[in-house]
């Protein structure tokens, strides 16, 4: 008797997330490492926090295979792009890979509801709110380096945007958290 409840589709398409989400997790390490070595301990500490973040979405998707009784495959993964230039151009970069693991996400949401998988489409709505949160911290940290000057930004701004990141969440308040008291 097969136990196996994804289809072969969804059980590809999760296995090319769990890379993804590896792949982000090597990213966000790389990139915390050329922060490091540039003298950013903050923004480093910031982005080795998340590089570990993403480990974890990669295993919550792979647990979610083993729980379905799919069979989980681990593969290669690509290497990082090369360092950024800049700060901001790290978060840019940043910026630019979350959106990019948006899209990903939402296709495995459109396939679980096409296929009427809902345990899956249930499963991925965590990760639309997460990729949420994750864009939007993007964006206001873009935000906070245009303030100080974008690319432009003065050994000042950058010092006092590395300490800010040191000790900042790592979570935006998202849109459905909102309330008239807590805005």
């Amino acid at each position: 008797m097969d136990k196996n409840r994804l289809s072969k589709t969804l059980s590809v398409a999760l296995n090319i997330q769990i890379t993804k989400e590896a792949h982000a997790s090597q990213i966000y390490l790389s990139y915390a490492s050329w922060a490091a070595s540039q003298g950013f301990g903050g923004i480093a500490n910031f982005l080795f926090r998340h590089a570990q973040e993403e480990r974890n979405h990669m295993m919550k998707i792979l647990e979610y295979i083993l729980k379905r009784c799919g069979d989980a495959h681990i593969t290669a993964i690509p290497a990082p792009p090369e360092n950024p230039a800049t700060i901001h151009s790290c978060f840019e970069k940043v910026f630019e890979h979350e959106v990019d693991n948006t899209k990903s996400v939402y296709k495995l949401v459109k396939m679980s509801f096409e296929e009427e998988d809902w345990a899956t489409w249930n499963f991925m709505q965590w990760f639309v709110k997460e990729q949420v949160e994750e864009e939007t911290l993007a964006i206001n940290l873009i935000d906070k380096l245009k303030m100080a000057g974008g690319e432009k930004a003065s050994s000042y701004a950058l010092y006092s945007f590395d300490r800010d990141l040191e000790k900042a969440s790592d979570k935006s308040i998202s849109a459905q958290d909102v309330t008239t008291e807590n805005p």
